[in-house]
């Protein structure tokens, strides 16, 4: 039992999380060593402290307990941050509740752990645009992440079904926009509409609430906003964006499509969009989405019939490309990067863009070839939207089956590449579409037990073995009931986990 935390000011807001989070769970204070203390034999301590000499290499961390102290020695925050994370697993699961369950004898083992992560972009993407999640549970998600050392949260914060954040600027954005008179309920020919009104948004003061309390664990908040297509919710709020005059929020999934128009007006309108984003964000990167994007009402259009002939354009996929490239000069004027779905490599690549590779590895693979850096998110292995296994009790099943083992076996680096290659491979995301999500604990079934998977898969070096992982990630999941998230068991669904009649689409 640790009776003291003593940190250096580099390690000064591991101490507070740490005294919060275990002060909760044991009922003590965890001061810092008192000044002036009274000779004798110190107290227990727990030991924070950056040391970027010691050769841990960025985000690395030592952690070594003896028999009066545990040291935490970090080659920076974050190391010190991932190596207390460490520590309190090292504890029983009651080390993650938020009041003590009777007093607490605990002992740490003596040992020496040194780590770092493999890749610097360890990435969960939340869309909270097709179903609202309050800002209450996107901190408890930032939670969960920074308990599973993953680094990036990308908001996905606009869609055909919604408009997420408040824009100064935009009022109606999220007055219109951020609010659908219906969703629709499963998948495929079957679906059908609930008749109940779904929205929200996030003020200002949200966000930078949410984006301070993200830092604060480590975690870089990277904003979405996309375009051109996915844009209907804007185009509902604003109808001279778009090529159709007025339309409603959008209320059924799937690619739609009404989609942006090509005109300096509507580039002006994200341009304020995006100098709003990026006082709000200041994550490097910035999210613009562009993937399926349709590009039927552009056939029919003279206004991108006039700009293909004005910018030598030779159709309409490099018209899409023109259009990002517009979005990419004016996020690298202002010091930061574009990040892009694999569509954007289709009509040519914007300069300073960053590519996310989701229809298989092929994107990533050609950007990568092509000098850009890439972020791995493949359908294959790294959508938490698709089932869990074969299983009809499976909630509204969509895509193949995906389970914790196959996140697990997942490789990251595409094999063909070539070391210089590979090394524009930042790292890896798993991506949270809600469709199908209309609640947290929806959002908790279809994550969990799959994101502790994919966080081992990002941190760890070497070889893995899931009949290894297996024992640990049951062990794990005594923690996720401390928590109290509500995941899927290795078993298969809880009956009240299940959606019977909802139909899915395979």
């Amino acid at each position: 039992a640790a009776t003291e935390i003593a940190a250096d000011a580099a390690s000064a807001g591991t101490a507070a999380w740490l005294r919060t989070e275990l002060g909760a769970a044991t009922g003590w204070p965890l001061p810092p060593p008192a000044s002036g203390a009274l000779p004798g034999e110190p107290p227990p301590r727990i030991v924070l402290a950056v040391d970027a000499a010691a050769g841990l290499g960025p985000e690395g961390y030592r952690l070594r307990v003896d028999g009066r102290a545990a040291h935490v020695t970090g080659h920076d925050p974050a190391g010190v941050f991932y190596g207390a994370q460490t520590l309190r697993q090292l504890l029983p699961p009651a080390a993650y509740r938020r009041a003590p369950l009777a007093a607490p004898v605990w002992e740490l083992p003596r040992l020496e752990i040194q780590d770092r992560p493999r890749f610097r972009w360890r990435g969960c993407l939340l869309d909270v645009a097709r179903h609202f999640l309050p800002k209450h549970q996107v901190l408890r998600f930032i939670d969960l992440l920074a308990m599973h050392k993953l680094n990036v949260l990308h908001l996905h914060l606009t869609d055909d079904q919604g408009w997420r954040l408040e824009i100064g600027r935009y009022p109606r954005l999220t007055e219109v926009g951020s609010w659908r008179r219906e969703s629709q309920v499963g998948a495929g020919p079957a679906a059908r509409f609930d008749g109940r009104p779904h929205g929200g948004f996030y003020t200002q003061d949200d966000i930078r609430e949410i984006v301070g309390y993200a830092a604060a664990r480590h975690i870089t908040v990277v904003p979405e906003i996309d375009v051109p297509g996915h844009s209907q919710a804007a185009i509902a709020a604003y109808p001279w964006l778009g090529e159709s005059g007025e339309l409603e929020v959008g209320r059924e999934w799937g690619i739609i499509e009404h989609v942006l128009n090509v005109s300096d007006a509507t580039l002006d309108f994200y341009r304020d969009v995006f100098d709003e984003v990026m006082e709000l964000f200041p994550s490097e990167y910035i999210c613009v989405g562009g993937d399926e994007c349709p590009k039927t009402q552009w056939r029919a259009s003279e206004t991108a019939r006039r700009r293909m002939r004005e910018e030598g354009l030779a159709d309409e996929e490099e018209l899409q490309s023109w259009f990002i490239r517009q979005l990419d000069a004016h996020l690298t004027a202002r010091g930061r990067r574009l990040l892009g779905w694999d569509e954007i490599l289709e009509g040519g690549l914007a300069p300073g863009a960053t590519v996310a590779s989701w229809r298989g590895t092929e994107g990533g693979v050609a950007a990568a070839r092509a000098g850009h850096d890439v972020v791995m998110c493949p359908t294959s292995t790294a959508y938490l939207d698709y089932r869990q296994s074969a299983s009809d009790e499976e909630p509204i099943p969509v895509g193949h089956v995906l389970g914790a083992a196959d996140v697990y076996a997942a490789e990251p680096v595409p094999p063909e590449l070539t070391p210089e290659e590979a090394a524009h491979v930042l790292g890896a995301q798993v991506n949270v579409w809600t469709e199908h999500m209309d609640s947290p604990r929806a959002v908790d079934y279809m994550v969990f037990p799959r994101l502790p998977a994919f966080a081992e898969v990002v941190w760890s070096h070497g070889a893995r073995d899931y009949a290894r992982f297996r024992p640990r990630l049951e062990a794990h999941l005594e923690r996720l009931d401390a928590l109290g998230v509500e995941y899927r068991p290795m078993d298969g669904p809880r009956p009240w986990q299940r959606r019977p009649g909802v139909p899915g689409r395979r």
